[in-house]
């Protein structure tokens, strides 16, 4: 097997590309091609084996990954209205959204000749996700690419205060649907707080919280059951204001166990629409949003729409950064095939 990649970071999160050596995926739509993908019987976090989720384990896992690695797969867009499509996948399987991998692509895309740009100005990469379609505004200076703005699929909240049981007692939690469904909670709730050394706790607490989540109503997507359950809890810290902007540290718990390095950029768009719920975000008005590890994006609501209605479109930026180019092998005979994880 040879699987060739660029690999991106977006603010910390890794991003794989595949650009080769992937095996064709069936489908009319990335929707589809995403459903194909888990496989009769496969879900989210659970795919069935084949082929194609045979070069999925091999770049998640050691030792040619890790469990943090998160990528995507290069498919055709639904219309020529897009210019590309893409399945994006973490160490557990495939996800239906993911902000930090439209920046990282947006980016890609400009960066290799893909998508014309100009050397001064914004080009506009419209990408095609099981969620729907998003678009990459990719910010040049000089001929270079020096920031994406993600602009996101419509997010509606379905609750702001739902009760959730865990060990540490009883907390409220906001979940909104921002192209995949993440639930939100202070992690002062918790007793905890948002720090590199709290990591195992509030890997552990965001566990228990998503599987305290299935089956809830609030989690159900309106309008199509392939977008619903919790995908992500993200556990927040307020943070004194920048110059007046609404300043909040995060980290986002996702997949099985998995944790986001960036600030999450669809989970971004989550907390930006409970912002607005809540009446502490106007449209256009920025939010800094802190990752684990310090990185930022930025973010803000464009105006119109209701948050607790039809959904609000939300806008996030940040920055990725092309971190190598590789030509993954397995040979014949290596027993330890698609790798392991710890």
């Amino acid at each position: 097997m040879y699987v060739r990649t660029v690999d991106y970071h977006t603010a910390g999160e890794p991003f794989r590309i595949v650009l080769d050596g992937a095996p064709v995926i069936p489908g009319d739509t990335v929707a589809e091609r995403r459903a194909i993908a888990l496989g009769a019987g496969g879900t989210a976090t659970a795919p069935r084996p084949g082929a194609l989720d045979d070069v999925r384990r091999l770049l998640t896992r050691e030792p040619r990954g890790h469990a943090g690695m998160y990528g995507g797969f290069l498919v055709p867009p639904d219309d020529d209205e897009a210019h590309l499509g893409v399945l994006f996948w973490h160490k557990d399987g495939y996800s239906t959204a993911c902000g930090h991998g439209t920046i990282a692509l947006g980016a890609w895309a400009v960066d290799s000749g893909l998508v014309a740009a100009p050397a001064d100005g914004v080009a506009r990469v419209r990408i095609d996700v099981p969620s729907g379609r998003v678009t990459a505004l990719v910010h040049r200076t000089g001929g270079r690419t020096t920031g994406v703005t993600f602009r996101n699929v419509p997010t509606r909240v379905s609750a702001l205060k739902l009760p959730v049981r865990t060990s540490r007692g009883t907390v409220e939690v906001a979940v909104a649907h921002s192209g995949a469904c993440y639930a939100s909670v202070p992690a002062a709730s918790l007793g905890l707080a948002v720090e590199p050394a709290q990591l195992p706790e509030l890997t552990a607490l965001g566990r228990e919280i998503r599987a305290a989540l299935a089956g809830e109503e609030a989690v159900a997507h309106p309008t199509d059951p392939r977008l619903s359950g919790v995908y992500g809890v993200i556990l927040y810290d307020e943070l004194p204001s920048e110059e007046g902007v609404l300043n909040q540290r995060n980290v986002t718990v996702f997949a099985d166990g998995q944790i986001d390095r960036s600030p999450c950029g669809s989970g971004t768009s989550a907390r930006l629409a409970v912002l607005a719920a809540e009446g502490r975000l106007a449209p256009g008005e920025p939010l800094r949003h802190e990752s684990v590890i310090g990185t930022v994006f930025t973010g803000l609501v464009l105006p119109g729409g209701d948050p607790l209605g039809g959904g609000v479109v939300t806008e996030v930026g940040g920055t990725a950064f092309r971190t190598g180019e590789h030509g993954f092998v397995l040979e014949p005979g290596d027993d330890l095939g698609t790798g392991f994880l710890l």
